[in-house]
């Protein structure tokens, strides 16, 4: 007997996720899952929906996400609902939410302002288990965990710049090893934030040794991506190689001046490490400037201690001289060794409202503006908005973005924040924005290859068989576009516009979004990692 919930999709061009040639053809959904392809009859009495001139396609993959309080806050999730994605990648960047005590926990809801904003909510989990069982509550999309390091050396060593003692060391691989039985799909770093940045080689590979024990992948934001990009590249695929992890470059990009054209130096790293028997992907956003905060750019002894020191270091005169001295002439390592432009540092959101009108402006503009040295009003900034402002980063190379992003183990991430007077566009556009520009204007990807770009390819890394591709059998996380007018509705100046030419969504065959408007269904859940 037929549900309410069964769904009969005819007439669209199947484009299945694996790279295969497209072809029109129906899906038959039955009970949350894909039960026919092709040309399918005798299912009378069921909804139908006419998908002429529309691909079919698998829901989209969000191998970085920074959606980590906003799929249990906000049901709508329209930034991802609206593009497309059906599962994000959470606990990013070292940094998130659990495992968390109760000291560390405050320390982040500070620090972490900037990115996720600092909602009313209650904060009733502490552990992996506990936060993947909130998000069973309900939301839009599937979430898929990683087990922030930073958080866990949080909770160990604190926030101190130090190496790990024996015995702590051993608690942060128990924290790990908790966090991944408990369904995180693997670890992921912060090595330019506090204080994941502390963490040296060693400590890395043990943590890591733990994770590929448990079969999850390591996805570092490494030291630099500037102008120790290739040695910070270097690096985590020692990690990798030491440890035995499976390893996944999150935003992987060659940024800064240093940097331009230097994409192959990058790729050549990636094949060799292929070649010498290391699991290695990565993801890239479709866009040049990059997003963080504007406390990111210190130098990390500015930072050590946590927010209270880093604002204590700011108010007095020769620790501000010596922040000075590191942006200004050294390279700040928070700046990825670059001297910092402070025409490139464009404030896209503030913590507290008064401060509203700096969004949209460049520090640069804004000491023009006033009359004032850029440094000192970067300073200001960051004291009055208490180190909650956030930056677009304007250090990007097209040529570098078109040749990464054409690399056979490259998956799409937006790397969005979502809070903020003017965040980056990517957090709404990014998965749009390859359809729309880089394959239908550009031509840089082909359509089925883009697909599998976005769906097979981060589905196989994180060992789910059951999504990211179009098969009987296979879980119904859908999305159907128009190929002619799928576009990238975010731009930079408006960055919460909702993408076009996508007017269907489905997770677990349940639409969340039909006829171009958000349903309000929930059925999102969390994704638990098992290790055979």
């Amino acid at each position: 007997m037929r549900s309410a919930r069964d769904l009969l999709i005819r007439g669209a061009r199947i484009v299945d996720g694996t790279g295969a040639a497209g072809y029109r053809g129906d899906a038959l959904v039955v009970d949350g899952r894909i039960a026919e392809l092709g040309e399918v009859a005798g299912a009378a009495g069921v909804r139908a929906l006419d998908a002429a001139g529309l691909v079919l396609a698998p829901g989209f993959v969000d191998m970085h996400a920074h959606s980590d309080l906003a799929v249990l806050t906000d049901p709508e999730h329209l930034a991802k609902t609206t593009q497309g994605v059906t599962t994000e990648v959470v606990g990013q960047d070292g940094l998130s939410y659990a495992p968390v005590d109760d000291a560390a926990l405050d320390v982040l809801r500070e620090q972490l302002a900037g990115w996720n904003g600092v909602p009313d909510l209650d904060w009733d989990w502490r552990g992996v288990g506990e936060y993947l069982d909130r998000v069973d509550r309900g939301a839009a999309v599937n979430v898929a965990y990683l087990v922030p390091q930073g958080t866990v050396r949080m909770v160990v060593v604190g926030t101190e710049d130090r190496a790990a003692t024996p015995d702590e060391l051993q608690r942060m691989r128990s924290l790990v090893a908790t966090g991944m039985a408990e369904g995180a799909f693997g670890m992921s770093s912060g090595l330019t934030y506090v204080p994941g940045m502390y963490a040296g080689t060693d400590e890395l590979v043990a943590l890591c040794e733990v994770v590929a024990a448990h079969g999850g992948f390591y996805a570092p934001h490494q030291r630099s991506y500037g102008r120790g990009a290739l040695a910070a590249y270097a690096e985590v695929v020692e990690v990798a190689r030491r440890s035995g992890v499976a390893l996944h470059l999150t935003h992987a990009t060659m940024n800064f001046a240093v940097n331009a054209g230097r994409a192959g130096q990058f790729l050549g790293l990636v094949d060799a490490a292929l070649a010498d028997g290391v699991d290695v992907t990565l993801d890239t956003y479709p866009y040049l400037p990059g997003s963080t905060t504007l406390a990111a750019v210190l130098p990390s002894w500015a930072s050590a201690g946590g927010p209270a020191e880093t604002l204590r270091r700011l108010g007095d005169p020769a620790a501000r001289e010596r922040v000075r001295h590191a942006l200004e002439v050294e390279g700040s390592d928070g700046c990825h060794g670059v001297v910092a432009d402070w025409a490139t540092l464009q404030v896209s959101g503030v913590r507290h409202t008064e401060l509203s009108g700096l969004v949209g402006s460049t520090v640069a503009e804004l000491a023009a503006a006033s009359g004032r040295d850029p440094f000192d009003v970067f300073v200001d900034v960051l004291v009055r908005d208490r180190l909650g402002t956030t930056v677009l980063q304007h250090v990007g190379h097209e040529e570098n973005v078109r040749a990464i992003m054409t690399h056979p183990r490259h998956t799409g991430g937006s790397d969005g924040l979502l809070v903020g007077g003017r965040p980056h566009p990517r957090a709404w556009g990014t998965f749009p924005h390859y359809l729309g520009h880089y394959v239908r204007e550009e031509g840089v990807l082909g359509l089925e290859e883009c697909v599998a770009h976005l769906t097979s390819r981060p589905a196989r890394r994180l060992g789910l068989s059951d999504r990211g591709v179009l098969r009987p059998g296979a879980v119904a996380d859908l999305v159907l576009f128009d190929p002619g007018t799928v576009a990238a509705g975010a731009t930079f100046e408006e960055p919460r516009r909702p993408a076009v030419g996508i007017p269907h969504v489905l997770v677990g065959g349940v639409p969340v979004v039909a006829d171009g408007v958000r349903t309000g269904a929930v059925p999102g859940r969390a994704l638990r990692h098992r290790h055979s």
